[in-house]
């Protein structure tokens, strides 16, 4: 069964009370690492051993009062339910862990289980606070979502970020009140919103248009890049550069494995990229480079190949001149 979306709180209810597990997953757009959980989610759902779980996603900043009664605090977050009780919990982009959670619950027998599991300890509020203004290298803590802010002084901020072509992450502090709280403590400062940049607190929406006013926030600031000028940052991380599903100690398909076995035995340094974290680079680079498939090897930012390719290198005894950007 595919991956369903809850929009609503009676959605929501009817899904956790399922006689099935339902697998929830906490997610949102910003953050890239939701890109691999719900791949996870939708490899599972293919498996016919688990014909008892059921698969859901849920915008955490959509249902803020849902994400403040489970303690999301940082997405991804996925929960395991049964019966209306939660049974289990997964805390960022895990997919082994999901894994090994689903298919556990899954075999083991209804009877056996508890209703719930015990909570997990909590987190203190000072590594809490220390998490969210870490979250992102631009972060914005401000009452409302950027598509909808909550009041003047947030609307304006975000005005100011999008026009800057800002990358930038936010908090709305309306969904939590004991981070609303204790950031104006934390922090020292008693209002909001509040812009944090390398986790270092710049400021209201007074500082920050004086800082845009002298030029000097800007030149702190993460840009937004355009996808060709992303895609040509990234296929030149590292000399060798591979564009796989999943990662080298957990590749995510067979031809991105078979790869990782044939790179490992050259002993060469490579960097990766899963592409099933990002569906824009994912997409964009089938026309960037006009190569349809994945994974994808990259020597000093030109594209060798895919698999057969590499195969056939490896077979010439090409692979490591070519690799060495040599041949």
């Amino acid at each position: 069964m595919p991956v369903s979306e809850i929009k609503t709180e009676d959605h929501y209810t009817k899904a956790i009370n399922d006689k099935n597990i339902a697998v929830v997953h906490f997610w949102a757009d910003f953050a890239q690492e939701c890109g691999t959980m719900m791949e996870v989610m939708n490899e599972l759902s293919k498996d016919s051993t688990l014909n008892n779980v059921t698969y859901y996603k849920l915008a955490a900043e959509e249902m803020p009062e849902l994400s403040m009664k489970h303690e999301i605090v940082a997405v991804p977050t996925l929960l395991l339910f049964r019966a209306g009780k939660a049974i289990d919990r997964v805390d960022g982009a895990n997919a082994a862990e999901l894994t090994k959670k689903v298919k556990s619950h899954s075999l083991a027998k209804v009877d056996s289980l508890p209703l719930a599991v015990a909570p997990q300890q909590k987190e203190d509020l000072d590594t809490k606070l220390k998490r969210l203004i870490s979250a992102h290298k631009c972060m914005l803590f401000m009452k409302g979502r950027p598509e909808e802010p909550k009041c003047g002084f947030s609307k304006q901020t975000i005005a100011i970020l999008d026009d800057l072509k800002v990358e930038y992450g936010t908090f709305d502090i309306l969904t939590d009140d004991e981070v609303r709280q204790g950031l104006k403590t934390f922090s020292n400062w008693p209002t909001f919103p509040q812009l944090y940049i390398d986790a270092e607190l710049m400021g209201g929406l007074d500082i920050i248009k004086e800082m845009v006013e002298s030029g000097d926030l800007q030149t702190m600031l993460p840009k937004k890049l355009s996808l060709d000028d992303r895609l040509k940052a990234l296929v030149n991380t590292g000399p060798v550069m591979v564009f796989m599903k999943g990662s080298p100690s957990a590749p995510q398909c067979g031809f991105s494995r078979q790869l990782m076995e044939i790179l490992k035995e050259t002993q060469l340094k490579f960097d990766t990229f899963d592409i099933l974290s990002d569906d824009s680079v994912r997409q964009g680079l089938k026309t960037y480079s006009n190569w349809p498939t994945f994974p994808q090897v990259y020597v000093n930012g030109e594209l060798i190949g895919g698999l057969d390719i590499i195969k056939e290198l490896k077979e010439s005894g090409d692979l490591v001149p070519s690799l060495k950007g040599e041949a």
